[in-house]
């Protein structure tokens, strides 16, 4: 399996690892299947992500995503957040091995679990944020 030096930088350099004690939004999500759990935390001020960190259990890739993902939404509005896909994930990191593009969902989703807990926890609408679904990213 060939990684990206995007890949090998944030598995070996993570940024952002750890959690607040007081985030504004906290979402976690896992597959079974591989094991992978992320947990994604926010601040938000004004409506902008100020800081986002995370703490995630599996595999190089996981890491790797969890930490690009929190470099992507900093700075972001709620509404820019939204629009963070795995397909960005990925592309940011110059690609995965297909075996790993389940990462990025996770990504993705642990992401988008948080937007929703802020959104829940501060009653605000987050435009195109969708609830939350069960998905299997098969492996």
């Amino acid at each position: 399996m060939e990684y990206s030096q995007k890949v090998i930088d944030h598995f070996m350099n993570p940024r952002n690892v750890g959690e607040f004690e007081n985030a504004d939004g906290v979402g976690t999500v896992g597959n079974e299947k591989c094991g992978d759990i992320m947990r994604f935390y926010i601040k938000v001020k004004d409506g902008v992500i100020t800081e986002a960190r995370f703490k995630t259990f599996g595999c190089g890739a996981a890491v790797a995503t969890s930490s690009i993902a929190t470099e992507m939404v900093r700075g972001k509005t709620l509404q820019e957040a939204v629009l963070i896909s795995n397909k960005a994930v990925m592309d940011a990191l110059d690609g995965l091995p297909a075996a790993k593009a389940h990462c990025s969902c996770l990504a993705e989703e642990a992401l988008h679990a948080a937007l929703r807990d802020y959104a829940q926890r501060s009653g605000v609408s987050i435009e195109g944020l969708k609830p939350a679904q069960v998905k299997d990213h098969g492996h």
